[in-house]
């Protein structure tokens, strides 16, 4: 199954409202949805038609590590920020939904709905970010990979429904470090070395190992699973050359959308107007 022309539309149309240039939506329910990642901290906004408005994205690799919360107050401040400069720009916040990685439990998955609540916006909701990303990828069938900055999350889906999930501690911190100690360099160098177009092709063939153990990774877990089609996501799979590495490792077909950085935040939006959808709160009932 390929992805959709529909959904990379949709993850364009959200690329589009990260420049906050529209004309603001003061009287017409938006529903938004926080992605705390490792590298970055994303904030997506859809209107009641599940399309992209607003949005904001920051550098927050001092906040979050491994998807946990190790600067509580340095997350809430970039959330705080985000909501913001959204709300300035007119399109006003009050609530959001948030994610975890799959998995995640207890105090840990929690975390990511107390950062939210500390930054003042009301929780409408939790979703692991695999499932997410599934929402914008449009499909009931395959298993979601979102490589992220900390971490590999799986979610692997059978008509629908999510039927195995799994998360593993390795991610774009990990490439940036290969790419710091053979250099001799920060990580932060690193990152910036990584995410150069000009520099990835003479990188790939010292990180390409960092990639092979994620699709072993991946393979391992859904060995057990009727899976056809892999589907990238995370701001680790936006490398070149990435998706021929997982499918060289797992013998399946791999999909990428455009934008892979964006597709699990705004699918954290789309779970915040599910979720009300199904539960109005004092809007009123939307159609």
């Amino acid at each position: 199954m390929t992805i959709k022309d529909s959904a990379n539309q949709l993850l364009s149309a959200f690329e589009s409202a990260l420049a906050l240039n529209g004309s603001g939506h003061h009287h017409e329910p938006l529903f938004t949805g926080v992605d705390l990642g490792t590298a970055y901290t994303v904030t997506a906004v859809v209107d009641s038609a599940g399309m992209p408005v607003a949005g904001a994205l920051t550098r927050s690799r001092s906040s979050i590590r491994d998807g946990l919360v190790l600067d509580y107050t340095g997350a809430i401040g970039i959330v705080r920020q985000q909501v913001k400069l959204i709300s300035e720009a007119g399109f006003p916040i009050l609530s959001a939904a948030a994610a975890y990685p799959p998995g995640t439990t207890g105090r840990n998955a929690q975390t990511c709905a107390n950062v939210l609540e500390a930054a003042g916006l009301k929780v409408s909701g939790m979703i692991d970010e695999p499932t997410a990303a599934s929402l914008v990828l449009q499909i009931t069938d395959g298993a979601v990979v979102d490589i992220g900055g900390g971490t590999t999350g799986i979610s692997v889906i059978r008509n629908g429904e999510v039927v195995h999930t799994a998360d593993e501690a390795t991610g774009g911190i990990h490439v940036d470090l290969v790419i710091a100690g053979h250099f001799k360099i920060s990580t932060d160098e690193a990152e910036n070395r990584k995410t150069d177009p000009r520099q990835q092709a003479a990188i790939f063939p010292l990180i390409q190992p960092v990639f092979q153990k994620m699709a072993s990774i991946v393979s391992h877990h859904v060995r057990d699973y009727p899976v056809a089609t892999i589907y990238l996501v995370g701001g680790t799979s936006c490398f070149p050359g990435i998706e021929q590495v997982m499918e060289a490792e797992t013998g399946l077909p791999v999909e990428r959308p455009v934008s892979p950085l964006l597709v699990t935040p705004l699918g954290i939006a789309l779970s915040c107007l599910k979720s009300e959808r199904e539960e109005p709160r004092k809007f009123g009932k939307i159609r």
